[in-house]
């Protein structure tokens, strides 16, 4: 999981713990059965005052399913856990079906999501963990956005905002914190998109998620070139001598704190996080930060070094909020076999990154 640093934990007296919001993800996907698996550990039950957001008969529904197919798995016991229900129509909620994303479902998990967010806006939370949505089912049942994160920066007023992939090796203690300049749009539109405006935008979250949330000033961050070899001076696309390479440049004299490496090349770009992630000692100074312009290439190599620990964080939010880095899984939702590390991997960096903005207030 993302092995939480204790030591960041502040305030954790039963009463100042951080309060999260879990919201349950699609009904139909493994979302409750990870999150009835992540609830039972002590190590997340007693120190994080953690809500489920969803409804309470759904989650006995799969606590029972799990407990017949096996009994040795350790489940929380829904009646013990703290659960707001979220009021769903009954031709909703009869059409939910486990292991299937239908509009009932797409339409319950948005429910669940847009109560979250609202509770949190109003102070209730001081963070959101989500489980795992089907961008399909939200489509079906009339919601028409690309994922949960521009759901969140819509409710929350913001125009600036990322998603930043987090995850601490198990191996060396090494975080990685990759940043998409470009998120869930098709490849043959990635380089119109990118621009000097754009990447400026998200190095300035980046920085500032860097200092606020990770504590760290002066930051050295790595930026991956758009083409094969970075360009190859023109000969594989123009788009680095074009706009990228000035780009930077500038940057480096505006921001003359910070150590900005690049255009790396994208197949050489992640050789020095895999040595620090792995314990190779040939691993020089690996960056504190990662800036990859489109989404396959920040999470092809996050996800290979990471899949059941990286956890997806939005930032440029007034609050915090984390979610696993894994899909609904409905093809073996409700089996009992789904992995609970990376739902657990998200509720304690969450966690963390609240009690460091907290720990910033004092």
């Amino acid at each position: 999981m993302y092995q939480v640093n204790q030591n960041q934990i502040v305030n954790s007296s039963w009463e100042n713990r951080p309060r999260l919001a879990l919201t349950l993800g699609d009904p139909g996907g493994i979302g409750p059965e990870v999150i009835l698996k992540a609830l039972t550990d002590p190590d997340v039950s007693q120190n994080f005052d953690v809500t489920v957001i969803g409804n309470l008969d759904l989650l006995i529904q799969t606590h029972t399913k799990l407990t017949f197919i096996n009994n040795q798995t350790p489940l929380a016991n829904p009646a013990q856990l703290s659960v707001i229900d979220v009021p769903l129509p009954g031709k909703i909620k009869d059409k939910i079906i486990i292991g299937t994303g239908n509009q009932a479902s797409g339409a319950a998990s948005f429910a669940y999501m847009d109560y979250a967010i609202a509770q949190t806006l109003a102070g209730k939370f001081d963070g959101i963990v989500t489980g795992p949505i089907a961008k399909s089912a939200w489509k079906a049942a009339g919601y028409n956005y690309p994922g949960q994160t521009e759901l969140l920066a819509e409710k929350s007023g913001v125009e600036r905002f990322g998603m930043l992939f987090v995850a601490r090796s198990p191996y060396t203690g090494w975080t990685i914190r990759t940043l998409l300049a470009t998120t869930h749009i098709p490849l043959r539109q990635v380089a119109d998109t990118l621009t000097p405006q754009l990447l400026t935008k998200k190095l300035d979250l980046l920085v500032e998620c860097l200092e606020k949330d990770f504590g760290i000033e002066k930051a050295r961050i790595a930026i991956a070139g758009l083409n094969p070899h970075s360009g190859e001076q023109g000969q594989l696309g123009t788009e680095e001598i074009d706009w990228l390479i000035p780009w930077l440049e500038q940057q480096r004299q505006n921001r003359p704190n910070l150590q900005l490496e690049g255009p790396i090349p994208p197949d050489t770009m992640w050789v020095k996080p895999g040595q620090a992630w792995y314990g190779n000692t040939q691993s020089q100074n690996p960056a504190d930060g990662y800036l990859a312009l489109y989404h396959d290439q920040g999470l092809i190599p996050v996800k290979l070094m990471a899949f059941d620990r990286a956890v997806n964080t939005t930032i440029g939010l007034p609050f915090v909020r984390t979610s696993p880095d894994h899909g609904t899984a409905f093809d073996i939702a409700g089996k009992g076999i789904a992995d609970a590390t990376s739902i657990k991997a998200a509720i304690e960096l969450a966690a963390e990154l609240v009690s460091q903005r907290l720990s910033q207030t004092k």
